[in-house]
């Protein structure tokens, strides 16, 4: 139910940007209105603590006002850090794809080396994502130990585009240094298996994958392209 359509001004009093949410001051002296991510323009920086911005006034079903098709009185709009970010994800993780396809196909790595890069970052976004609106709905999180473990076991370039997209675990120092940590160890296992032991090991584990593969029904053609 619309109940003022005309522009009102305001400073967002407070801001918390994993749940999307928060709280406006109005210039009016009227008392704070609650603002949704939704309600923001999608053509500027997301909202932050201290921000002037201009809006319209709304009331829901149950009759609370809030903030609708609010946007900064000015500025605002450059590339900002989640910008940036966003694009270094995309790069990062496109480079390391890449680079991981291009070794399979010299030799280096067996395909299904790429598929598990591949699955386990769909699988990050995916979980990180689940989390995200967990966060938002105050319901049943994902443990940050999972989301460590499937970057560890070479999810990291989803869950790295899953941060910086969906702006969540992009601040937390803690959690950041271990998710770096567990990227680099993958990295590192996997420049290990370019080693003659490496690889050696490699070929041993891969065998392994394949004659279960072929014992539940896979077929040998696809096993040898995969393996």
């Amino acid at each position: 139910m619309q109940t003022d359509l005309s522009e009102q001004t305001g400073t967002i009093q407070s801001w918390d940007d994993d749940k999307g949410f928060g709280f406006i001051t109005p210039n009016s002296g009227r008392r704070q209105i609650f603002l949704h991510i939704k309600n923001y323009s999608r053509i500027h920086r997301r909202p932050v603590k201290g921000l002037a911005v201009i809006y319209v006034v709304l009331k829901d079903a149950q009759g609370r006002e809030f903030a609708f098709d609010a946007c900064p009185e000015r500025g605002h709009q450059a590339l900002s850090k989640a910008g940036k970010q966003q694009w270094a994800s995309l790069l990062l993780s496109g480079a390391f794809v890449s680079l991981i396809a291009w070794l399979c196909f010299i030799g280096g790595f067996p395909f299904f080396i790429l598929v598990i890069v591949i699955v386990m970052s769909v699988i990050a976004f995916g979980v990180y994502t689940k989390d995200k609106d967990a966060a938002q709905s105050n319901s049943w999180r994902v443990s940050e130990n999972t989301l460590h473990l499937i970057s560890l076991l070479g999810g990291w370039p989803g869950a790295l585009i899953a941060q910086s997209f969906l702006r969540h675990k992009s601040s937390k120092g803690s959690f950041l240094f271990v998710y770096w940590t567990t990227a680099l160890i993958n990295c590192c296992l996997l420049a290990w298996f370019l080693t003659p032991k490496g690889t050696a090991q490699l070929n041993s584990m891969m065998h392994g994958f394949r004659q279960m593969l072929i014992n539940h029904g896979m077929s040998s053609g696809i096993a040898d392209i995969l393996f």
